[in-house]
């Protein structure tokens, strides 16, 4: 990280485009490397409001158990 070939490697392995996955991250490097990728990011912030995930491009959430209804399921 911040390169994003990880996630790249990941999609190609599920057969999806980068566009339909979903990165959950706790770190700016994290989010970074997944926008690089062309994919959106939940970013895990248990404490503290989660700005700097969210400056990066994440959408902060502070609760694991939040997950499902984030992504819709």
């Amino acid at each position: 990280k911040p390169a994003p070939d990880l996630y790249l490697h990941a999609a190609a392995a599920l057969n999806a485009p980068p566009a339909a996955c979903v990165v959950v991250e706790d770190s700016a490097t994290g989010v970074r490397a997944a926008r690089a990728a062309g994919m959106a990011c939940l970013g895990y912030a248990p404490q503290g409001d989660g700005a700097r995930l969210a400056a990066e491009g994440a959408r902060p959430f502070r609760r694991m158990d939040d997950l499902p209804a984030l992504l819709g399921l």
